[in-house]
């Protein structure tokens, strides 16, 4: 079944919305690392979420949108973000280290080559 163009717009924006979770420390202290709410969420969601979409997404980037700017800044990050994730698993460690910031620093680039903000 071939999704529609509105479907497709719905896909990309909630994948690209994972990308705000990554990208604010204040988000990951408070709710990865204290557990408040409202919100429930953590790193490992994350991970899922975002590797069980890249893929999809990104082998019909085109199909999507992306343009070849956006598309070349996703692959960038997502190459980056796999090789921090294999190895490290718990924010408490991590959180503050120079390689996380690098991380939530691209994932801010990818988020204004989208021109993306939150809107829930």
């Amino acid at each position: 079944m071939e999704l529609n163009k509105e479907a497709k717009k719905d896909i990309l924006n909630g994948f690209i919305d994972i990308l705000t979770r990554i990208s604010s420390r204040e988000f990951q202290k408070r709710v990865w690392i204290r557990g408040e709410g409202p919100e429930c969420d953590s790193f490992d969601d994350v991970v899922c979420e975002f590797f069980g979409e890249d893929e999809a997404i990104l082998a019909k980037y085109k199909d999507f949108g992306i343009t070849d700017f956006q598309y070349q800044l996703l692959v960038k990050f997502r190459d980056a973000f796999r090789a921090f994730t294999d190895k490290n698993n718990y924010p408490e460690k991590f959180i503050d280290t120079p390689e996380w910031t690098r991380i939530t620093e691209m994932a801010k680039e990818v988020l204004k080559a989208f021109n993306y903000q939150k809107t829930r």
